[in-house]
């Protein structure tokens, strides 16, 4: 297909699905957004294309800055906020030839897993007739990609939210090993955690997407230097790339919450690998347990700390009326316009960050992060290019290459059982998912088709299986997954 009948069948798309609320602000210009893909489609004719992404159209996560859009978070705080400045992201997508076509949907601040905790409406997941959660905080991200709004979207992850609306709704997602992707630009949720992400239907154009975004910046503390780069590099052509993958089963994954179809899945596709010649091990990853719990004191403890300036006076929309009582000047603006996910968590990390609680909470989990990180470390061949050390121990022959198991334990609750869910209910969402953003590890999630007996078993049609790899292996990712999809396991069902 031609990039001009592509651009067409993208904009003609998001009108038809437009009540799916994929997008908070999209560009007005379509007139002008096909002139540029009429000129990127000259420039390919004439073989002269700027790369790969050139005249290809992307969606981007509403809490990245751009200067032609504004940048809400999908929050009443910043609903008339625009940037003055463009994210790194951003920049490197536009000098690749990427066109922006819009802001997708989120929850607020990047906080939940359903993309319902909005200011905004709630972004809807095309399958199980539009009932059915998108999966967060990159919901409107995913939703765009599965319905061909776009030929990619940028998300973000902290704890799952790239990989999760990507399970949910049949697509591909991508969260890099942390710090690969500059984060200049993203409005911030936990500074340790937040990974700039990638879903589209498949994982050619991830990479594609990847290789133009990844890369040093200087503007970003925590972004890896090239030497570091280099040192990953060497480490990983050291392997040998042409003998059998030796793939890790993390046994603590296997849960009595896995519900079955999910269990069916992993398990088929485990074997098919196995047809194939590889490895497959089971490891034992024993702080997984305890991962959750400490991903959610660590990310609002964060959080609390990074959204103390929308005041209404730094950052954010003020209240006319503001209540000054007890001498806090911005108490009325914070509560009118932070939702109550938003809420909470600043509570919960304003708590764990007091005096009286440091170290029962934060200190306690970031002990449990370091364990969590040297789990993995432990059972994969590969040497964390990071550290100096290598726990537990030493045989890269008795490691492992690339780890797989489910992204979700379920398949996408109704939106109306979202609403009537707990906050613990809800938290569980993430349970495979915050294992390997503790870590900062890669990981991918490709769809998987739901099957019992070789029988359609669901109305969702795919499930999201995770493939986590070593920090800075993402390219291993990219080849297993390759095969995962030539070996046919995914379909394609938006029912």
């Amino acid at each position: 297909m031609s990039l001009l009948r592509e651009a067409e069948k993208f904009i003609g798309n998001q009108k038809t699905y437009k009540a799916l609320n994929a997008f908070i602000s999209k560009t007005k210009d379509d007139v002008g957004l096909l002139s540029r893909v009429r000129e990127a489609h000259n420039r390919a004719e004439a073989g002269q294309s700027w790369s790969p992404l050139d005249g290809k159209i992307i969606a981007i996560k509403d809490n990245i800055c751009t200067t032609a859009l504004p940048t809400t978070c999908a929050s009443r705080m910043l609903k008339d906020y625009t940037s003055p400045y463009d994210a790194t992201v951003i920049k490197k997508l536009e000098a690749a030839g990427a066109l922006i076509v819009g802001k997708t949907g989120m929850d607020e601040f990047g906080m939940g897993s359903h993309s319902m905790n909005s200011f905004f409406d709630d972004v809807k997941n095309p399958r199980g007739n539009g009932q059915a959660s998108a999966g967060g905080s990159s919901g409107g991200s995913a939703v765009a990609v599965a319905t061909e709004q776009c030929i990619a979207a940028i998300g973000t992850d902290t704890g799952g939210s790239v990989r999760l609306p990507a399970a949910y709704t049949g697509v591909v997602g991508f969260k890099p090993s942390y710090g690969m992707v500059s984060r200049c630009g993203i409005v911030a949720y936990a500074n340790s955690l937040d990974t700039v992400g990638i879903l589209a239907t498949k994982c050619d154009i991830i990479k594609s997407v990847f290789d133009a975004i990844n890369g040093y910046d200087k503007r970003d503390p925590t972004s890896i230097s090239n030497e570091t780069r280099s040192r990953i590099t060497d480490l990983s052509a050291a392997r040998n790339k042409g003998h059998r993958l030796r793939i890790g089963v993390p046994i603590e994954y296997n849960v009595q919450e896995l519900s079955s179809s999910i269990r069916n899945a992993w398990v088929n596709t485990l074997r098919q690998l196995d047809t194939q010649g590889h490895c497959i091990r089971k490891v034992s990853l024993s702080t997984t347990r305890n991962a959750l719990s400490a991903y959610y004191v660590l990310a609002p403890a964060e959080a609390s700390s990074n959204l103390a300036k929308y005041d209404g006076v730094r950052y954010g929309t003020r209240e006319d009326e503001d209540d000054t009582s007890g001498g806090v000047l911005f108490a009325g603006t914070r509560g009118k316009n932070f939702g109550e996910e938003v809420k909470r968590r600043i509570l919960l990390g304003t708590y764990s960050l007091s005096a009286e609680a440091i170290d029962n909470y934060f200190l306690q989990a970031q002990a449990v992060r370091r364990c969590v990180q040297d789990d993995f470390n432990s059972v994969f061949a590969l040497a964390n290019p990071l550290q100096d050390r290598r726990p537990h121990n030493e045989g890269a022959l008795e490691g492992v290459d690339v780890l797989i198991c489910p992204t979700t334990p379920s398949e996408p609750p109704s939106r109306k059982e979202v609403k009537s869910q707990s906050t613990l209910q809800a938290y569980m969402n993430d349970v495979f998912t915050v294992p390997a953003s503790l870590a900062g590890l890669p990981a991918l999630t490709v769809p998987v088709a739901l099957k019992q007996d070789g029988v359609d078993n669901s109305t969702i049609g795919t499930t999201g299986i995770q493939l986590i790899a070593q920090y800075g292996d993402d390219q291993l990712l990219f080849d297993l997954a390759k095969v995962i999809e030539e070996l046919g396991l995914g379909r394609n069902n938006r029912s």
